[in-house]
């Protein structure tokens, strides 16, 4: 069994590390676009473009699927990544987990980036999925930047910035990038209010992950083994995982990688 990830930068990390827990028997491929990142500022069209280059690459290896571990590129691109290649190979998109969030009652964040914030896209999901619920967006400068770059200080400040726009009596925060899983316990240490409940958050990675093995038609086996392999893209070209990758337990969880020539 392969699982293929895609995103510009190191976001899929946590969509890839959920896969591995699920099943550490499966190869891996995580086709990255270094070239062309960051996909946030790029128009829709061409966002899309990279998005399908950097898919076709990953497609090349023939997986049994494609996790798209982006959120921005899922609302721009996954039509035209499904019209490429599906029905051969499925592929996933990555929603912000607003649904069951707003489920428990809130008050609910949504902590996204600064372009996804009160967009047409969330404010629909809003609307479909959290009616009666209060809904704070949050807007997050800087921090997907910071935490692709594992810059601690930067990751710190765009945090405490957030935080400082998260109303006090929030429960929940939707974590609405997939960079921002990588540090979610920063974020729950940040907005987490003296004598309030814990804060509940809420990720993609392990609903997208638990969705691409029911795309593929197989059970999670925490227990599987041998452990799959690893194999890289960077813009196309084999490589090695990007350093600040390492810098985060998802990426240390990918101990054993190998690139296919």
């Amino acid at each position: 069994m392969k699982i293929a990830l895609m995103d510009s930068g190191i976001g899929l990390l946590a969509a890839t590390a959920a896969v591995r827990r699920l099943r550490p028997d499966a190869d891996l491929v995580l086709s990255l676009d270094p070239d062309g990142m960051p996909w946030g500022p790029r128009t829709p069209a061409d966002l899309t473009a990279r998005a399908v280059a950097v898919a076709e690459a990953a497609a090349a290896h023939r997986p049994d699927a494609l996790v798209v571990g982006c959120n921005t590129a899922t609302v721009h691109a996954l039509p035209a990544l499904r019209a490429r290649l599906e029905p051969d190979v499925p592929v996933i998109g990555t929603v912000p987990a607003i649904k069951p969030a707003a489920a428990g009652g809130g008050p609910v964040a949504i902590w996204a980036t600064p372009a996804t914030t009160g967009s047409p896209y969330q404010r629909g999901l809003i609307e479909d999925h959290a009616g009666g619920v209060t809904v704070t967006e949050v807007p997050c400068w800087g921090l997907a930047e910071a935490v692709e770059h594992a810059d601690e200080a930067a990751v710190d400040r765009a945090v405490a910035a957030a935080a400082a726009l998260t109303p006090e009596d929030v429960t929940t925060v939707v974590l609405g990038c997939t960079h921002y899983e990588l540090v979610a316990e920063r974020i729950r240490a940040a907005v987490q209010r003296a004598g309030r409940p814990p804060l509940v958050l809420h990720g993609s990675a392990g609903a997208v992950a638990a969705q691409a093995l029911r795309r593929v038609g197989v059970r999670p086996a925490p227990d599987a083994g041998p452990l799959g392999t690893v194999t890289v893209l960077l813009s196309g070209r084999p490589g090695p995982l990007p350093a600040p990758a390492l810098a985060y337990a998802e990426g240390r969880l990918l101990q054993e990688i190998s690139t296919t020539q």
